[in-house]
């Protein structure tokens, strides 16, 4: 599951929010024990602990003192809205700046985008 791209604990992070977009973890449903991911994954539970410490500064989990950690009722609209505006500046954005010093007018680009549907 891991590479070398990232710090584990960023993928871990990235990984529960994949679930979260994608349905397979609901609002206020309870997400593994970092102990429960550190033994699944075969990783050092610190690491998995900083990956939900992230989640949690990031508004995405909430921790129930001595129950565990559960997905925040706005967690999944909060990651579309972050993936949108990240979509919108990467690949938008640098669309229309590629478009522009290539000649390509926005008309053609709605007009080409329109078309694909």
């Amino acid at each position: 599951m891991f590479d070398d791209r990232s710090p584990i604990y960023l993928q871990i992070a990235d990984k529960i929010k994949e679930d979260i977009l994608s349905g397979a973890l609901g609002e206020d449903e309870q997400v593994m024990s970092t102990n429960q991911y550190a033994s699944f994954y075969r990783i050092n539970p610190a690491t998995a602990a900083k990956g939900f410490q992230q989640l949690v500064e990031e508004g995405v989990l909430y921790k129930r003192r001595g129950i565990g950690m559960f997905v925040s009722p706005d967690a999944r609209e909060k990651l579309r809205g972050q993936r949108r505006e990240r979509f919108f500046e990467e690949v938008v954005d640098a669309m229309i700046t590629e478009a522009r010093v290539i000649g390509i007018s926005l008309d053609e680009i709605v007009r080409r985008i329109e078309g694909a549907k």
